[in-house]
């Protein structure tokens, strides 16, 4: 059962519950299984299946160490009635546009959970995986201490899964003033007793770098130790995050089936908003596993470091930094492309250690040619500036009368400029996050009034557009800030170590 080992290295291997429990492998890598694709999913039968069923299935190949029935009971705790789409991400056809030789375009939603971001979908099943890690021996278990940097969604999507979850604390931190308004509201009203919010001087990259950072710190991993405490992650370097995502895309084909738009077998493809890799590698993991997957195209905002990498082979996070009105996108180290890096590579440990070492000292690395021709088979791009962006909002309400958020709007204008593959019959865009987020750029964007107040944004732009905010982002304007603590960079290891004595006490 022992199928895990990091990006880096195979000398030390693990299950499954060790790996999501533990977060991110000892020497820095990411967890990694080499039976990824050994086994394939059909995808002949799934019409007839539920978002429920095709869960259990695909966890099940890629968790192989939990049990049938533990599978099932952490699908049915986390999808059974949390989410306000029976189908749990609904696939919604973009009406008013004709079908082109590439396929007919549809619309994957993503953000019918409890926080209105991609991130639920996994960070609601992350909790019910990681509570099912303990030993089961006499030795008494081990609290963990979550801790995770957000661009935006992660904070929140994770706060909300792990509040109050027993044996466990919670510490987010978020680049102070980097976030939308009802993103950081979202994360700093947060209840639970054992919950930890921390704003960061700097920008998400800065506290991504140093939550790696403290997760190698030995010394201070033996100060825990002393205290029965384990620090484990919920960005999408824990495996436990990441493989959940992998659902949503048999789910998607499962629907265009049960919509007539394809026949088991045909290709599609997927284009994906995304900053740190995850949420597109997870279609990969989807391709690698069976799904007729023709392409996956990447959508950047104007942080288009993954763009030139995809093109050139060149990663080069030495860059100007923007702030857009895409937070979740704003990133320049992108963790999951060591995973992608591993795969394509045909498990070349030595070349992504050397690569990442590259990145660490030099700020680069250029991947060899036949690699790059290898990951373009597999991955197209575009990018979109502000200005796109803002255009790709008003475009689509106009064309479609459906209401995007920027980030989406990155992935409809890429889907714009990157032409159909011929092969594929149907084109779906991953819809990350809902349009009330941002609720001040979506309303701009469509040329409406726009009031000061985000909450008054909301207002105009449902009575705009005849759509509905989500009842949890309306509401937050009556919240209370429960949490206003805000730290330097080097500040963030004491925090993290404070926040594992408040909230998970000592022995």
């Amino acid at each position: 059962m022992n199928s895990y080992h990091s990006t880096r290295s195979r000398a030390v291997s693990c299950t499954a519950k060790e790996a999501i429990r533990t977060g991110i492998a000892p020497d820095g890598g990411l967890f990694v299984s080499d039976a990824l694709g050994s086994e394939k999913l059909d995808v002949t039968g799934l019409a007839e299946q539920s978002y429920a069923d095709i869960a259990n299935s695909v966890l099940q190949l890629l968790l192989p160490d939990y049990t049938a029935d533990e599978i099932a009971a952490c699908v049915h705790e986390a999808y059974d009635g949390t989410f306000a789409s029976a189908e749990v991400t609904p696939l919604v056809p973009l009406v008013g546009h004709e079908a082109d030789e590439g396929g007919q375009p549809f619309v994957l939603e993503l953000f019918h959970g409890p926080t209105s971001a991609f991130k639920d979908v996994a960070l609601q099943m992350l909790p019910r995986l990681m509570a099912r890690t303990g030993s089961a021996s006499d030795t008494p278990a081990e609290s963990i201490m979550i801790v995770t940097a957000t661009s935006g969604d992660t904070g929140k999507a994770a706060l909300a899964g792990f509040a109050d979850a027993a044996g466990t604390g919670i510490t987010v931190f978020y680049p102070e003033g980097k976030v939308s308004r009802v993103q950081e509201l979202q994360m700093t009203t947060q209840t639970g007793g054992n919950v930890s919010v921390c704003g960061v001087r700097g920008n998400f990259d800065d506290a991504q770098s140093t939550v790696k950072r403290i997760f190698a710190d030995r010394e201070l991993a033996e100060r825990l130790a002393e205290r029965g405490v384990v620090l484990s992650s919920a960005n999408s370097i824990n495996v436990g995050r990441l493989v959940p995502q992998v659902v949503y895309y048999f789910a998607a084909y499962a629907q265009l089936l049960r919509a007539g738009a394809i026949e088991a077998g045909d290709e599609v493809e997927f284009c994906v908003p995304t900053g740190n890799f995850g949420d597109v590698l997870a279609g990969y993991y989807a391709k690698l596993l069976g799904l007729p997957v023709e392409k996956l195209i990447v959508a950047s905002d104007k942080n288009n470091v993954l763009y030139d990498f995809l093109t050139t082979g060149v990663y080069d996070r030495k860059r100007p930094f923007f702030t857009t009105i895409s937070p979740s996108m704003d990133i320049l180290i992108s963790s999951n492309l060591e995973r992608m890096l591993y795969y394509l590579s045909d498990g070349d440990c030595e070349l992504v250690a050397s690569l990442m070492e590259q990145l660490a000292h030099e700020g680069r690395y250029e991947v060899p040619a036949e690699l790059l021709a290898r990951i373009q088979e597999v991955f197209a791009c575009g990018w979109a500036d502000e200005d796109e962006v803002r255009a790709a909002i008003g475009s689509c309400w106009r064309d479609h009368r459906y209401v995007i958020d920027p980030h989406t709007a990155c992935g409809y204008h890429v889907l714009g400029q990157v032409p159909a593959v011929p092969a594929a019959r149907a084109r779906v865009l991953l819809s990350t996050a809902s349009p009330y987020k941002f609720p001040r750029a979506v309303a701009e964007s469509l040329g409406l009034d726009v009031p000061a107040d985000d909450f008054a944004c909301m207002e105009v732009l449902a009575k705009a557009t005849g759509t509905t905010p989500p009842v949890q982002l309306a509401t937050l304007r009556q919240a209370a800030v429960l949490h206003d603590d805000v730290v330097d960079v080097d500040g963030m290891a004491s925090y993290v170590e404070h926040a594992c004595h408040a909230k998970l006490g000592q022995r």
